[in-house]
């Protein structure tokens, strides 16, 4: 009896024990429960509400408007059409069957196409972009549930091929690719806008309650150095002397020389800005990709790629050794018709060799013999040391993409043969916007300019928000010529035009200056050759510089005789225009 009292009471004793423990279980579990609870809705509510406002939203890009291409004179050169966007949502499509027949029909995509995007579970799926907006009008009037037509914007290029390598293009998301396009994309793009929707759990949207915008800030309009008038004329004459030459290709450069502002730059053959991806006759090809092949038809000659200069870099050596005083106007050389330099037989372009002559009738000539002459009188440290002072081993700095530095000998590998090519502009290469921009420099007074496109960038209300000729304003830090060397040099190749090699340039009544160029590409055996011709005006202040490069034309090949006239038709007709005489 005692014992089955015992056993009682220790069951009680127990039984209080458990309950005791799930109480205290109990307690803290509802303890917790509720310290999760405060913490969700005092500490988390923020975050758990933006996660139901994003379940409840449907949210679309509204695109900014790019902003605007102008030339100098604010010719139009790059704008905007208005084109639709064409998107569904999954969850409040009513009639799939009617909304895939009605896009397949309308935007020419195949019916199995539409039903994947259709069919998608995803907050919003994109069907087309680039819906002209006679066609998005069309489907819009349908109101068909759940199918979403937003407006965009596509490039359009009112001229066309117009400076196509210059200008570039940009891509399905209106983003700069190539050209002035990526260069300045920052300045242009803008920022997007959004629209908000709201949604019930099964992503409805709720009638009755309006959509939410945030309005998209359009991009800045660019003003640039670019002359339509001038870019239209001198792409015409590289295009006539090309076909008439069978040329390769052309290329034409117009700039300011006193401050780098590019007039005009021409790549010949172009390509059309509002079809980039389809290959022109000039570009297709059997052997390379496609890619391969659009990368070599939107390529910017003046800029990416180098080519040996000829004598027309006879210039620089003539800067140079003036400078340098290791020839003056009044030296005397003889040429034979040819120079031997080591094992090496260097002839002048006149077999007969033109005699006794100044380094004036040198330059005038454009004689081999006398250049390699000057060439070793200056030496290879000296040569070195003008390459870089006169910034041949540094990048111009162009506003462009893409720019190639210059291929020259290294200082221990130049022995006296690479001395005698370099003096004449052979055996190195440099790119077409660096001859021009070291020219302009050496004949613009001494002072290393920095050739440049943009001019200032201007918001809606036309207010300039950036300056860009401040940037590139000529600074007495950057002389690499002494004045007195300048306008001597300047002096001397108004002769090469009135008197010398030059004078399918010369125009009655005014005064250009200029170099002519006919070199041999590699290798030497094929017979290829790159004619050209730089010039400026006027002579004694030099405000408009010409630099004309026609690749392996057919038939005569010589600069002076081909390129020097391409040069002499943009002066006659721009000179006056630009009231320069």
């Amino acid at each position: 009896m005692q014992q089955q009292s015992k056993q009682q009471e220790w069951t009680k004793v127990h039984h209080r024990k458990k309950i005791v423990l799930i109480f205290v279980c109990v307690f803290f579990v509802m303890l917790f429960l509720m310290g999760r609870l405060v913490y969700l809705m005092v500490f988390g509510s923020s975050y758990y509400g933006d996660k139901a406002k994003d379940i409840h939203e449907r949210e679309r890009d509204i695109k900014a408007a790019r902003g605007k291409l102008y030339d100098r004179n604010g010719v139009l050169l790059a704008s905007n059409r208005t084109v639709c966007t064409i998107s569904v949502i999954h969850s409040q499509i009513e009639e799939p069957e009617r909304v895939i027949k009605e896009l397949s029909k309308l935007l020419s995509i195949d019916e199995e196409q539409v039903r994947k995007r259709v069919e998608k579970y995803s907050s919003i799926e994109r069907i087309r972009s680039n819906v002209d907006k006679e066609t998005g009008d069309k489907i819009r009037e349908l109101n068909l549930a759940g199918v979403k037509v937003d407006e965009d914007y596509k490039r359009y290029y009112p001229y066309g091929e117009l400076a196509s390598k210059v200008l570039g293009f940009t891509g399905g998301d209106n983003q700069g690719i190539v050209g002035l396009e990526v260069k300045y994309d920052d300045v242009l793009s803008g920022e997007p806008g959004k629209i908000l929707t709201l949604t019930d759990a099964k992503g409805i949207e709720l009638e009755g309650v309006g959509e939410r915008r945030k309005e998209p800030i359009n991009g800045k309009d660019l003003y640039l150095s670019l002359d339509y008038n001038i870019q239209m004329y001198a792409t015409q004459a590289a295009k006539k002397v090309r076909e008439q030459k069978s040329a390769d290709s052309v290329e034409i450069l117009a700039m300011n020389p006193s401050n780098g502002e590019i007039y005009a730059m021409v790549n010949v053959p172009e390509f059309d800005l509002n079809e980039p991806f389809v290959l022109t006759q000039d570009y297709e090809s059997d052997t390379l990709k496609k890619q391969d092949a659009l990368n070599a038809m939107w390529r910017n000659k003046c800029l990416n790629d180098t080519y040996e200069p000829g004598s027309t870099f006879k210039i620089i050596t003539s800067a140079a050794a003036l400078e340098e005083g290791v020839v003056s106007v009044d030296d005397h050389f003889f040429c034979p018709g040819y120079i031997v330099i080591e094992d090496r037989k260097i002839r002048c372009h006149k077999i007969a060799g033109h005699g006794s002559e100044s380094f004036v009738q040198g330059l005038q000539n454009s004689c081999n013999p006398v250049f390699i002459d000057v060439g070793q009188r200056l030496g290879v440290d000296n040569y070195v040391k003008y390459f870089k002072q006169f910034g041949l081993m540094k990048l111009t700095g162009i506003d462009l993409p893409g720019e190639a530095g210059t291929i020259m000998h290294a200082k221990e590998n130049m022995g006296p043969v690479e001395l005698a090519t370099v003096s004449f502009g052979q055996s190195f290469q440099i790119t077409p916007i660096q001859l021009a921009t070291t020219v302009s420099s050496i004949i613009n007074g001494g002072i290393r300019v920095t050739p440049h496109l943009a001019l200032r960038a201007v918001d809606a209300d036309g207010t300039v928000v950036e300056d860009y000729s401040k940037k590139y304003e000529k600074n007495e830090k950057n002389r690499i010529l002494s004045a007195e060397t300048s306008r001597l040099l300047a002096g001397l190749l108004e002769t090469v035009v009135s008197e010398g090699s030059g004078k399918n340039a010369y125009i009655e009544g005014y005064s250009i200056g200029g170099k002519t160029a006919t070199s041999q590409t590699l290798p030497r055996s094929s017979n290829k050759y790159i004619s050209s011709f730089i010039g400026f005006s006027p002579a004694d202040n030099p405000q408009f510089l010409v630099l004309v490069i026609i690749h392996n034309p057919k038939g005569i090949y010589y600069g002076g005789t081909i390129a020097a006239p391409v040069a002499r038709d943009i002066f006659k007709n721009f000179l006056p225009y630009l009231n320069l005489h």
